[in-house]
């Protein structure tokens, strides 16, 4: 069962990665008329990177930001893009539309990236 001060961990967590993930499609969505859709999707990757560690720092996790687990934020959202970037790339070239693919890649990378990003937190 799971644990209320998790529970609320996963909530908070959800709305975050929520608005990272609109912020990053959004910037995708834009770019990826005009540029690379790997570059776009780079692009909007690390915007809401930025965003996405000062809210699950503050917000998520109720913890200061600091350099430590700033690098084990950044560690864990290293593993994170790779994963995006190879899925999205699987995604396109299966045949799916620049617009619908990174969709299903956050279907598979946001609860990886809970594990990783909450690991960080907790034990940092």
């Amino acid at each position: 069962m799971i644990q209320k001060e998790t529970a609320f961990e996963i909530v908070r967590f959800g709305i975050v990665g929520v608005l990272s993930t609109a912020l990053h499609y959004g910037i995708y969505w834009v770019l990826q008329h005009w540029i690379e859709v790997n570059i776009a999707y780079t692009t909007g990757y690390v915007l809401s990177f930025l965003v996405n560690y000062w809210l699950t720092a503050h917000f998520t996790f109720h913890t200061a930001a600091s350099v430590k687990n700033g690098f084990g934020f950044s560690g864990a959202h290293l593993v994170n893009y790779l994963l995006h970037i190879v899925l999205l790339n699987i995604f396109l070239w299966l045949g799916l539309s620049n617009e619908v693919a990174p969709l299903c890649v956050f279907a598979i990378a946001i609860p990886v990236n809970f594990i990783l990003v909450r690991f960080v937190f907790k034990h940092s």
